[in-house]
């Protein structure tokens, strides 16, 4: 059993120690927690209890905290894709509900299996997500301020469970203020994809993420043979091209970990149940 996440990358939020410490601390517990949890579930169920947490953490930019839109308005995208029936569902631009991800792993069992805008709100209340706030005061006091973060926090899971199946999820707050309208690559195959060969959560920048098609470049290239590092250095390369802004975590059929990130610094912690890792 394997478990990897990933809480964006380190320069989306203040950039001191005290905030540091308290993004290693969080992740630790995270990790370990969701380890514990998956000792007894599914790699499907597991990614979503690991993303729920890191969403109610005011930490990281996905649910609790989640950005502020061009409109004073926050909207979160959220998607969960299971390795073994190849099956992805998602939620884009949904409003006032805690845990996307929780809304995604409904939609996992529905022929619609992605839902964007009010269609995806609307659907989360008739299924009882209770209408509930993210924002939070530094969020508002960032916006009202025009004081613009770099847009590059999304919070993700792969894991890998005892029957050797794999499942990604991953969610975002967006990049704050954005245009209403405008759709990230978390619930797309480019920031999150899996197969049963391998599977990737991806943050940074969703507009460099999707021109390379990322998860899916790494995600097909393990499938075609490749080493994960090597289906990594070249994808990373592509995404070079242009200067693209990402980070990716990863795990393969074999238990391999892996993870990369174009600009530092992106926060992640993994955990095998013995050795334990996160971002220095």
């Amino acid at each position: 059993m394997k478990l990897i996440i990933h809480g964006g990358f380190f320069s989306e939020s203040a950039t001191n120690h005290e905030t540091k410490v308290a993004k290693q601390k969080s992740l630790e517990r995270i990790v370990k927690d969701s380890y514990e949890f998956l000792k007894t579930h599914s790699a499907v169920e597991t990614v979503v209890f690991a993303v729920s947490l890191l969403e109610d953490d005011k930490l990281f930019n996905a649910g609790i905290g989640s950005q502020i839109q061009g409109d004073g308005k926050i909207r979160m995208s959220a998607a969960l894709m299971d390795g073994e029936t190849q099956k992805m569902s998602g939620v884009i631009n949904i409003e006032e509900v805690q845990n996307p991800i929780q809304v995604a792993q409904v939609l996992l069992n529905y022929e619609d299996r992605i839902l964007g805008g009010s269609g995806a709100t609307k659907f989360a209340r008739r299924n009882g997500f209770e209408k509930f706030s993210t924002e939070t005061p530094q969020r508002r006091a960032e916006y009202e301020s025009k004081i613009k973060a770099s847009g590059t926090g999304t919070v993700g899971c792969v894991a890998l469970d005892k029957n050797e199946k794999l499942a990604v999820a991953t969610s975002t707050g967006g990049k704050g203020f954005e245009i209403p309208g405008r759709i990230s690559d978390s619930a797309t195959v480019a920031g999150n994809y899996a197969n049963e060969f391998c599977g990737v959560s991806l943050t940074g920048v969703g507009e460099d993420i999707v021109s390379n098609a990322t998860a899916a470049k790494i995600v097909t290239r393990v499938t075609d043979g490749f080493l994960l590092k090597d289906a990594f250095t070249k994808t990373f390369n592509e995404l070079g091209l242009y200067d693209g802004f990402a980070g990716a975590i990863a795990i393969d059929a074999k238990g391999n970990m892996f993870h990369k990130d174009s600009h530092p610094s992106m926060v992640f912690a993994s955990f095998d149940g013995e050795k334990l890792e996160i971002f220095q």
